[in-house]
């Protein structure tokens, strides 16, 4: 297995430097090993599915597994997702969600609402926009600045609660200091009155996934904000090491950064 994982890393560094694939030669002479072995451990990975082999007798990446494993990591949001939200809400007894980027917007792809957070009706498919929405600067942590610019580029930063981001310059300082803090704190952005932390979660290529949030009163949650940032952090971590972000006690980017 070993042996494998090195032939078929040694293809996508091949693929990094602009090459197609590699040829059995090409892998061997890369690794230093004999033909055969490396012929062996090429036609394993094969037919694994890890690579696919073409008319030159190239071996190349097949991109297909990416697509599986992003299908499977999208079923483990939804599955795993609401086991994380369950068990935030019961640590915190606010309401938590999970949500995605589309476009310039967030929308739910989960939620876990204890009755004692008295919020009412689901936001379950809802888009809210991104900028000042409890998930916006989560899913964008990774984005720079000259992209984001560009999805709200045609966007009015009409105003939905007192402390509403006026325009992109406005939500990029809120955003700087949420990497620096290391989860973002929504204050009266999205409506009057509502406070929220959220994380990001990042998936097997290490990007930005999904955000789990915390959303509640802010004079519920503002007190008990570093206990919940805590608490925050331990779930994102358990669901990043579910859907390959990371592997379990391993801490994420923004905590090692």
């Amino acid at each position: 297995m070993g042996r494998g994982m090195l032939a078929l890393l040694a293809v996508g560094e091949r693929h990094a430097e602009g090459f197609d694939g590699g040829t059995v030669a090409d892998v061997a002479n890369r690794l230093a090993k004999d033909r055969s072995q490396v012929s062996r451990s090429l036609k394993g990975a094969q037919q694994e599915g890890f690579l696919r082999r073409t008319g030159q007798r190239e071996y190349s990446l097949d991109w297909s597994i990416l697509t599986d494993a992003q299908l499977v990591t999208e079923q483990r949001l939804k599955t795993d997702g609401l086991t994380a939200l369950e068990g935030l809400a019961s640590e915190t007894n606010e309401a938590c969600f999970l949500g995605v980027l589309s476009g310039n917007s967030t929308v739910t792809i989960g939620e876990q609402v204890p009755e004692s957070a008295n919020l009412v009706g689901s936001w379950l498919g809802r888009p809210y926009p991104a900028y000042c929405s409890d998930a916006g600067q989560a899913l964008l942590w990774d984005v720079d600045d000259a992209e984001i610019r560009k999805i709200f580029a045609d966007v009015e930063f009409v105003k939905h609660g007192p402390n509403t981001p006026v325009s992109v310059e406005d939500f990029l300082e809120r955003l700087s200091k949420a990497r620096e803090r290391g989860y973002s704190v929504v204050d009266e952005e999205a409506e009057p009155g509502l406070y929220s932390l959220s994380a990001p979660i990042r998936d097997f290529k290490g990007e930005v996934a999904a955000a789990l949030q915390i959303v509640g009163p802010k004079a519920r949650i503002q007190p008990q904000r570093d206990a919940f940032a805590v608490a925050l952090g331990s779930w994102r971590e358990w669901l990043e090491a579910q859907v390959g972000g990371r592997t379990a006690g391993e801490p994420s980017r923004s905590e090692a950064d």
